[in-house]
């Protein structure tokens, strides 16, 4: 879709936010579908919280396929702070442009105050993501702004973002204040390795991203690995459902579901069987305790099971 037709201000209702992602192989439920439509018209951040991998970081690549908008990514880690985020100077630049001024003599020209002032200028700026993210370009939609796993950074970082994310703005002691003219389109991601406060989410519109259901699960699929059969598309699905029944450490998400199913139709075309499940078990189960789990209950079960289901 053109970015003229996805203008975030403008989508008309819920059915034209499924319609948008559908098109941008994105296949989002009612309610996730509400929540991007709400976040879009009032211009509020969407906060998406869920187990990981099952499609909150996607929904952001989509959001910025379907608006025309840049996508700009912050990835968020222990120890981030406001340089890495935000913007820092360019010292190395800095101080071969001062050399440079000494050696043509502009030093005593100019004054050392003046050419103190001449190295905090714009050019010297490194934007880190945050800010590009406040600066749109003349005739282009707003950016996409995903701050991904807030959990992963620390209360310190949170604070940082309230004001940004209240006011759309920040201050640049040596430049001044930076103000978006249209907030960005934002989502803010949590795998909930730990509580965000209550004072980031009430800036936020908030949604639980949770596992699909095994019908959307297989549309998936199909969708995002159009080389899997659609009966080995299905049994995919209900064994990667039981799997996720089985009190896992990590359970697969829905990235998972399209791993394995590209794996089998590689190994087993023709549908799942247990010799293939097991060789392949790796591709949806990533830590040794699970495998140990799913092995316990029983591969050959689970394999059964997915069959009768799925076809």
């Amino acid at each position: 879709m053109s970015p003229e037709g996805a203008a975030p201000g403008a989508v008309a209702d819920v059915a034209a936010v499924v319609e948008g992602l559908s098109a941008e192989g994105y296949l989002a439920d009612e309610g996730l579908a509400t929540a991007v439509f709400l976040a879009l018209r009032l211009q509020r951040p969407l906060f998406l919280e869920g187990d990981a991998g099952v499609g909150k970081t996607e929904l952001a690549k989509a959001l910025a396929a379907w608006t025309g908008g840049r996508l700009v990514r912050l990835q968020c880690y222990e120890g981030i702070d406001a340089a890495q985020a935000l913007f820092e100077w360019d010292h190395a630049r800095q101080l071969l442009h001062l050399r440079t001024a000494e050696a043509a003599g502009r030093a005593g020209e100019v004054g050392v105050e003046s050419l103190e002032h001449e190295l905090y200028d714009e050019r010297f700026l490194v934007r880190r993501p945050l800010l590009q993210a406040l600066e749109t370009r003349p005739g282009e939609p707003p950016p996409v702004l995903l701050i991904d796993e807030i959990d992963r950074a620390d209360d310190e970082f949170e604070a940082f973002l309230l004001e940004l994310l209240s006011d759309w703005a920040v201050t640049i002691p040596e430049l001044g204040t930076i103000r978006a003219t249209t907030p960005p389109v934002t989502v803010l991601t949590s795998n909930r390795t730990r509580d965000v406060h209550d004072a980031l989410k009430r800036r936020c519109l908030y949604h639980w991203v949770d596992q699909p259901d095994v019908e959307r699960e297989v549309a998936i699929v199909r969708r995002r690995a159009p080389e899997v059969d659609g009966r080995l598309a299905a049994q995919v699905a209900h064994a990667v459902a039981g799997i996720r029944e089985l009190g896992l450490y990590k359970p697969p998400g829905i990235a998972e579901s399209v791993d394995w199913a590209r794996a089998l139709s590689l190994i087993s075309p023709d549908g799942l069987d247990p010799r293939a499940a097991e060789a392949t078990l790796g591709t949806v189960v990533k830590y040794r305790e699970d495998l140990q789990r799913v092995r316990e209950h029983g591969v050959e079960a689970l394999v059964r099971e997915a069959v009768a289901r799925g076809g």
